[in-house]
């Protein structure tokens, strides 16, 4: 048994018209395929139709008669819809029992896997192209702060090893937060409003194997993840940006359970006004009890705090770290399961 079906062992059974409704939704060559194809990976209608050859109002049909059964799950991310296999729920366990039932040798499936690869690389080097385009920018940028993986090891001593049930990360870009604190995770969750950013963290994602970390696009003044959900949260280089720093930071505090962490990573104060223009800086830097405050204000307790100055040759901006923690209830705690659906 694969370590996403022992996941589910425990998963309250379904009723017979459960049982029956979800065997029917699967009962048919093409859902077989299309189950196999989404255990491996996300794709969405377009993907699909391409890998099939079939016409999207049938793919689309079949894909809602499987949704509708529980057997695979829907994300919304602009104007496309992603699916994926069920990842919670007994009719995640049934969903996974007969992908596992299926023949790996069989030569449709094999056929219909080629293709994906193909559809998934030509997303892929799109998503390369964008990235390619902006990285001069970014490493400019980097260039004027301490290197990068010092700033990495200052957030890997700060959130401390874990584990942690679900780790979500704010603002996620290429998804390298997800790559990062991956392997301590149960399940990570990455959220940006930038779709070709989404792309290239789900192609790095998908070549590192990490399944079990996924992008969406999401606001994140508004996610949607019910209170408690998370054992940490990260916000990594991302509250210079907005307008609202005191709601993003309410937000992030509002996703963590009892116990749980926020990180946040961003600039101390400057005065580089040419990131105002340059890279759509809306704030320059932030002080330590600024953020404290806003800590305060959403219920969390300033941990730690962290400065990394670079060099008087090597750039201009101090890295700053901020580790808040949400305070632990007493009594019973209610666990939080790391089979977090986000809605459509």
């Amino acid at each position: 048994m694969s370590e996403h079906a022992e996941a589910q062992a425990k998963a309250p059974g379904l009723t017979r018209a459960q049982s029956l409704a979800a065997l029917r939704a699967a009962g048919e060559a093409t859902r077989l395929r299309i189950l196999a194809l989404l255990s491996v990976g996300e794709l969405n209608v377009k993907d699909l139709t391409q890998i099939l050859g079939q016409s999207q109002p049938r793919i689309s049909r079949h894909l809602k008669l499987m949704a509708e059964a529980g057997l695979i799950r829907r994300f919304r991310e602009g104007s496309w819809v992603f699916f994926r296999l069920a990842e919670s729920g007994a009719e995640a366990t049934l969903a996974c029992a007969i992908v596992e039932s299926l023949d790996p040798t069989d030569l449709t499936l094999a056929r219909d896997r080629s293709r994906a690869s193909a559809v998934q690389k030509a997303r892929a080097e799109a998503a390369q192209a964008y990235f390619k385009a902006h990285a001069s920018e970014w490493d400019s940028i980097r260039a004027l702060h301490v290197a990068e993986k010092e700033v990495e090891a200052a957030m890997d001593e700060a959130l401390g090893e874990g584990p942690f049930n679900l780790l979500v990360d704010l603002g996620t870009g290429t998804g390298r937060i997800l790559e990062l604190f991956g392997a301590r995770a149960g399940r990570t969750l990455g959220f940006d409003l930038n779709h070709a950013m989404l792309a290239y963290a789900r192609m790095k994602l998908e070549r590192a194997g990490l399944t079990h970390a996924q992008v969406r696009h999401g606001d994140l003044y508004n996610l949607p993840l019910p209170d408690g959900a998370a054992d940490a949260v990260v916000l990594h280089q991302v509250l210079h940006f907005l307008d609202d720093p005191a709601s993003a930071v309410a937000e992030a505090a509002r996703l963590l359970k009892p116990g749980g962490r926020l990180l946040v990573v961003d600039f101390a104060p400057h005065e580089l006004e040419f990131l105002r223009e340059q890279s759509a800086h809306r704030r320059l830097g932030f002080g330590r009890d600024q953020l404290g405050r806003l800590f305060e204000s959403a219920g969390l307790k300033l941990e730690r705090f962290r400065e990394l100055t670079p060099e008087p040759s090597g750039g201009k901006l101090t890295v700053s770290l901020w580790l808040g923690q949400k305070p632990a209830v007493s009594g019973k705690k209610k666990k939080t399961s790391a089979n977090v659906e986000v809605a459509a």
